[in-house]
């Protein structure tokens, strides 16, 4: 995987896939997503009104950053019982450098001000009722399939590392299929196989 600078639609693609997955991980909602973690940071019943009112320009921005370093913190406790959790790529973690450059795509959302489901390319509305058919449709991949391998620390997928990083996550997000009561982690080996 490259360690150039990656481009705003790329980034743009991976942050919406990142959020969008951790906004269905969620399960301190009514009624649960999948509950992958024990957060309610977007709904506006739930923490997305705290947000509001700490921070009423940028709330939902803030909630949405919010949820997603919820699952990176997830995603980095899996990783820590790998022998080698930095030789790995996962849809929450993509290395120094690309992560350092999602996390300013971030923030550049953030301080331009524009509502993030008129700027993130969200497959489905985060912002309405959870659906787990809709969600599975849009993390799927048609006429595609995702070979993994269980192992302890997660689903190892064996298909080829893609260059192409909004690809990669493409597939990392299907290989959240079919769901578990944890959350999967699935994730590429960067060592050789």
């Amino acid at each position: 995987m490259s360690l150039s600078k990656v481009n705003k639609d790329t980034l743009d693609k991976i942050l919406a896939l990142q959020i969008m997955v951790a906004w269905a991980g969620e399960g301190a909602c009514e009624p649960k997503r999948l509950d992958w973690w024990r957060t309610d940071l977007i709904d506006e019943n739930g923490g997305g009104d705290l947000f509001q009112r700490l921070f009423p320009k940028t709330y939902l921005w803030a909630s949405l950053e919010a949820v997603r370093q919820v699952a990176i913190h997830q995603d980095r406790g899996r990783r820590m019982d790998m022998a080698k959790p930095d030789a790995v790529r996962t849809l929450f973690f993509w290395g120094f450098s690309i992560d350092e450059q999602l996390a300013d795509r971030l923030i550049f959302h953030k301080q331009n001000g524009i509502n993030p489901s008129e700027t993130l390319p969200f497959p489905v509305d985060i912002y309405q009722a959870f659906s787990k058919p809709d969600f599975e449709e849009a993390i799927s991949i048609p006429h595609r399939k995702v070979d993994f391998k269980l192992v302890p620390s997660g689903r190892e997928i064996v298909d080829e590392t893609l260059k192409a990083l909004d690809e990669c996550a493409k597939r990392l997000a299907f290989a959240l299929l079919p769901f578990s009561d944890k959350y999967p982690m699935p994730f590429y080996r960067l060592e050789e196989r």
